[in-house]
């Protein structure tokens, strides 16, 4: 993994690995081979997983000279919170500070139902969309499965903390692209999921992407139990492709393609997001548009979604006549169809919002 050196980032400059890489099985096996009783591996299991340990040292319950040796060849990279800003809904925005100097931002939103996480899967995004403030970052690096635990457990102290209650929900919705950062993704979310982890229920978790077919594909393969969200935000391949430059290569067909084939393996639930741009996607030809599309797909919702004015982008939010007469369109036409209040608009916070630095500021 990173050496644990500031600002170093490629693994052939230190020897140093991530311990919360080496698997129970692999920790115990390491440790017999080292003269140690196997219970040992447990031990250090737990610290890492079930106390979120930040240093090798404060494992207590290992002899001084065990943790000398752990010292000697492995780090654990904690996510450090950087400083949070709060709504006055009571959302509140974190950014987080990588081990290596990079910085993401995650969000904490509470709602009387619900405690949601939404978590960022990259340091930046490589995708460009055009309404979204973190697509005109460019992409640093894929955060590793333990960081975005890290992130997790960051929030969910942080629920616990401000609201009494733990989380409810994830979602990765935050900077980056999940589904291209597959591997770290899916690791993330087993190590969420596990007993021995956080325990929460996948159907509590949703995967939202722009849309990657393919990856969308190995996720019905892979057989995940989580929900998957797409970000549409246009209802036809012309529109899409002047505001998702990811849909040149993955346009409509394609996506419905692999939604389907997702839904077939799975059974999970699929949901629509759409933003709604005004004079671009607002117009009742656009719901028709997007009721075509909602026919051909399995999908349980769409959700409308108000949009975030960023400084980047030319984009505006249409006016509530218009988003009101969008939404009865759908509903008349026997769409589920329900509008996404913008939470955490006064810092920020809110859907498209999310960007930050790409590097440790100096004075930081």
């Amino acid at each position: 993994m990173y050496c644990p050196c500031t600002f170093a980032r490629m693994k052939y400059l230190c020897p140093m690995k991530n311990l919360r890489e080496i698997a129970l099985p692999e920790l115990e096996a390491m440790l017999v081979a080292a003269g140690e009783p196997k219970f040992r591996a447990k031990q250090v299991h737990d610290w890492v997983w079930q106390k979120f340990a930040a240093d090798i040292n404060d494992m207590t319950n290992l002899p001084k000279s065990l943790r000398e040796k752990l010292s000697q060849q492995y780090f654990i990279p904690k996510v450090k919170m950087h400083h949070s800003q709060y709504s006055s809904d009571g959302t509140i925005k974190n950014r987080l500070q990588l081990h290596d100097g990079y910085y993401v931002e995650s969000v904490l939103i509470p709602t009387e139902k619900r405690m949601t996480a939404c978590v960022s899967s990259q340091v930046g995004c490589s995708l460009s969309c055009k309404f979204c403030a973190t697509g005109y970052m460019d992409r640093k690096r894929n955060l590793e499965f333990d960081e975005i635990v890290d992130e997790v457990t960051l929030l969910n102290e942080l629920a616990e903390k401000h609201y009494n209650k733990k989380l409810s929900n994830i979602v990765f919705m935050g900077m980056g692209e999940p589904l291209l950062n597959y591997r770290n993704t899916m690791k993330a979310i087993e190590r969420i999921t596990s007993p021995d982890g956080l325990g929460m229920s996948p159907k509590r978790i949703t995967v939202s992407t722009a849309g990657v077919a393919k990856m969308i594909k190995q996720l019905a393969d892979d057989q995940v139990r989580f929900k998957l969200a797409l970000s549409l935000h246009a209802p036809t391949d012309r529109k899409r492709n002047e505001i998702m430059p990811i849909n040149e290569t993955n346009n409509l067909e394609a996506l419905i393609e692999a939604l389907n084939y997702f839904y077939k393996a799975t059974g999970n639930e699929i949901t629509f997001e759409y933003i709604l741009f005004k004079n671009f996607n607002d117009s009742i030809k656009d719901a028709d548009d997007l009721i075509k599309i909602y026919r051909r797909v399995p999908a349980d919702l769409i959700n409308i979604i108000e949009y975030n004015p960023i400084d980047a982008a030319r984009y505006e939010k249409p006016d509530e006549e218009t988003t009101d007469a969008f939404m009865e369109h759908l509903t008349a036409n026997r769409v589920n169809v329900r509008l996404r209040r913008s939470r955490g608009k006064d810092i920020d916070a809110a859907c498209g919002q999310l960007a930050n630095v790409d590097h440790q500021e100096e004075g930081d």
